[in-house]
């Protein structure tokens, strides 16, 4: 899911002088052992992320403290890389950006050093973005959206409208995945969101059934997703926040309809004995702050862990992000730790219902 955060048309050239904020605010407090580093490398999803992760973390980072930290693309699944720099102790990588699905793998692994960051640098910070091994730092949601020239009369709410043919017609498109789908399935039926898991699959895959025939495109990447939103080749759509705000940007006349959401945490951990590990929670801590965070809003659509960065970005701005206080609480945070159980056998099914 992390390829949903997307870049924004034309909000590169509005930073609201937040860059300039976290440039100048307090630096981090490093040992002189750990300024003798000089250098970490931090992987990163690459394309809108290098950008706004540049100009909120690293480029007022190395300003603050005289570290140079190199910014380096990596696989979508880094778990894999991550693993084998540990178990070959010849490290590419100071500091990696994860998703929670990667950290629950890894850290059942003891893969990823614990960071043991104070309770007084975490203020602000939403309690399920704080792991032992990892911070999470933005927030990304699989959402719903529709085309306000299209669906006319009830404005969406929720998955049951989505399933509402009936009442609200239109082509429909779902991801050809069953993250997301089953859950949006499960509350669509009336299950409440604190009830979604463990997920049911005979309920979900039975309402699913009431759809599948009238899904006009089972979207299977994000680029397709935004572009049948952009140029209205559905009404409706299960998509990422990130890529239906792209169309939006691109002059879509769309609304996303937040109700319901799932929402990830993506953000920052240590692989297991890194020689530079003081350095590298240094620099974690430092994207902790709440002006720091809001530093990357202009240029990625994730949302802040650090529910106080909001303080410090416009509003119609912050009206874009999944974790902006009007939305955070009506959203689902997608249970990893029963993902990373159950994903082979929800896949497994999925694709076997597709078939049928």
């Amino acid at each position: 899911m992390t390829e949903g955060t997307l870049g924004r048309s034309g909000l590169g050239r509005r930073g609201f002088g937040l860059g300039a904020a976290a440039a100048l605010a307090a630096p981090a407090v490093l040992s002189a052992r750990a300024r003798g580093a000089q250098r970490i490398v931090v992987a990163q999803p690459g394309g809108p992320y290098e950008t706004a992760f540049g100009k909120a973390f690293a480029e007022p980072f190395t300003k603050a403290t005289g570290i140079e930290v190199a910014l380096v693309a990596r696989p979508f699944y880094p778990s894999a890389q991550v693993q084998a720099q540990v178990e070959a102790r010849s490290y590419q990588w100071d500091v990696v950006s994860l998703s929670s699905f990667d950290v629950e793998i890894l850290a059942r692994r003891n893969l990823l050093e614990e960071l043991n960051l104070p309770a007084q640098d975490l203020v602000g910070i939403i309690p399920n973005a704080i792991r032992p091994t990892w911070l999470g730092t933005d927030i990304y949601a699989t959402v719903s959206a529709y085309r306000t020239d299209k669906v006319k009369g009830s404005q969406p709410e929720n998955w049951k409208d989505f399933w509402d043919l009936g009442g609200i017609p239109g082509r429909r498109s779902l991801y050809k995945n069953p993250q997301g789908t089953l859950e949006s399935a499960l509350m669509a039926d009336g299950v409440l969101p604190k009830d979604v898991y463990p997920i049911a699959y005979d309920r979900a895959f039975k309402k699913l059934d009431e759809i599948k025939s009238k899904i006009s495109v089972w979207w299977s990447s994000g680029v397709q997703s935004t572009q049948m939103l952009r140029d209205g080749d559905i009404e409706f759509i299960a998509i990422w926040n990130g890529r239906a705000q792209a169309a939006i940007d691109d002059g879509a006349p769309a609304k996303i309809v937040w109700n319901q959401g799932l929402y990830t945490v993506h953000g920052f951990a240590v692989p297991k004995g890194v020689p530079t590990k003081p350095l590298g929670v240094e620099f974690i801590k430092f994207c902790a702050d709440a002006k720091r965070q809001a530093a990357y809003t202009p240029y990625m659509a994730g949302g802040p862990t650090n529910t106080k960065a909001f303080d410090y970005i416009e509003p119609k701005l912050a009206s874009t992000l999944p974790s902006a206080p009007s939305y955070l609480a009506s959203l689902l945070e997608v249970n990893t730790a029963w993902w990373t159980d159950n994903k082979d056998d929800a896949v497994n099914r999925f694709n076997e219902w597709l078939l049928l």
